[in-house]
């Protein structure tokens, strides 16, 4: 198993509210690892870690080790730009910037600095291909991405992150404000990318986990109590709490 993110012994503090204790979880390289477990928990706190954007929370304190092919992502000399170029975000909500559509998947290569038109055109349409977009939006490229549907918005901000060319893609309940349909699109999505890409999601769907993921996590009260292939982790929990989870006795 080839690893390319992986956290030893990761603490998080919220100032004296102990969120993260001793999380140790390799992820594995194009695989879905899907992060399950009740509210409150720690998995969106832990995925954050990832790409450091619990660095714009207040009073947030991290103690222990996060490595990105092997280097510390929390050494002071270390990049974050660059980090949250090579580890992009897709959030709960979709949230597509004010902007046309071809403005919202440009963004990210200007801002990296592409000024090149034809470049730019290309990386739009690729991206958009890649969130299994293009087709449905190519006709109408400077219209508003606002006009979208919710589905097509989160396709959008997939397609957005994809520009900047990531190796990991961190999905925090993607489709959580979506419905049926536009979920399937994102899951089918999912299995397109895989592979391609190393994708960590965080969901509160069982069947989803079980449907997209190669490895779940299973975390409770800010501890990883256990992880593992998706199949054996849902038929043969090692532990009483992680089988009370998937079973519905709690969460």
């Amino acid at each position: 198993m080839e690893t390319i993110l992986s956290a030893e012994k990761l603490n998080l503090y919220y100032s004296d509210n102990h969120a993260l204790k001793d999380i140790t979880l390799p992820v594995p390289k194009g695989q879905v690892t899907a992060l399950i477990g009740p509210s409150g928990c720690g998995k969106s706190t832990f995925l954050k870690t990832l790409n450091r954007m619990n660095d714009l929370v207040d009073g947030v304190r991290v103690a222990g080790l996060v490595t990105l092919d092997g280097e510390d992502i929390y050494a002071p000399d270390y990049d974050v730009v660059g980090l949250r170029k090579r580890v992009g975000m897709v959030f709960q909500k979709p949230n597509p910037f004010p902007m046309s559509i071809f403005d919202n998947v440009a963004y990210g290569p200007r801002i990296h600095g592409q000024r090149d038109k034809k470049a730019l055109r290309e990386i739009v349409e690729s991206s958009l291909k890649g969130a299994a977009l293009w087709d449905e939006v190519k006709d109408r490229l400077n219209k508003s991405a606002l006009s979208l549907s919710g589905g097509q918005q989160q396709r959008l901000c997939i397609a957005r992150v994809l520009a900047v060319g990531p190796e990991v893609l961190l999905m925090d309940e993607p489709t959580s404000a979506l419905d049926p349909i536009s979920t399937q699109r994102i899951e089918d999505l999912i299995e397109e990318l895989k592979g391609r890409y190393t994708i960590v999601i965080v969901t509160h769907n069982m069947q989803q986990a079980g449907r997209i993921s190669d490895r779940t996590a299973f975390f409770y009260r800010g501890d990883l109590i256990e992880w593992g292939e998706t199949d054996t982790l849902f038929q043969t929990p090692a532990d009483k709490r992680t089988e009370d989870y998937i079973t519905g006795r709690f969460g």
